[in-house]
């Protein structure tokens, strides 16, 4: 998994017909910009450590232009894991990274080809990896994995209260 604010070049991808990508003047809207919005439709990443920087750039972003300040550390973090552990163990060429907010909910979703299931393994305080499941499932509030005829969907929510969401 890439440092945060990893270097990777990504690649432009034009955003879905008549919907223009979000806008924010940051380095993070950079990537929104390079590589599309995950809350209009998945963007593919290419498949290597620093992916996992760039997912962070893009989640952060559109958390940003939400208004949710709150979820951002965790979206960060969580994002991180999932695109990490895609690239890690799954031999994908691409993973995919899509953004929803519903009511009361943000739902982010990893997919890659790979139908193998991810295991949440018992964490000891001196383990050195393998904490990636474990920081997904102590910090979302709920979180699963899809199976699709080629491939999966991992993915976890936050629940965020109503009065914090304006845009419902």
């Amino acid at each position: 998994m890439a440092g945060r604010g990893g270097s990777e070049q990504p690649q432009r991808v034009d955003t879905a017909a008549g919907v223009a990508p979000l806008l924010v003047e940051d380095a993070a809207a950079t990537a929104l910009d390079l590589v599309g919005d995950p809350s209009l439709r998945e963007v593919h990443l290419t498949s290597r450590p620093e992916s996992a920087s760039t997912a962070r750039r893009l989640s952060l972003s559109v958390v940003r232009v939400w208004g949710l300040p709150q979820i951002s550390e965790v979206v960060e973090l969580l994002v991180s894991e999932l695109v990490g552990n895609a690239v890690r163990h799954t031999g994908a060429r691409t993973v995919g990274l899509r953004m929803q907010w519903r009511r009361g909910w943000v739902r982010v979703e990893v997919r890659d080809p790979s139908r193998a299931l991810p295991c949440l393994m018992p964490v000891r305080d001196l383990d050195t990896s393998g904490r990636g499941l474990f920081l997904v499932d102590k910090l979302s509030d709920r979180w699963g994995v899809d199976l699709q005829p080629r491939g999966k969907t991992t993915w976890f929510e936050l629940r965020v209260a109503e009065r914090e969401s304006g845009n419902v």
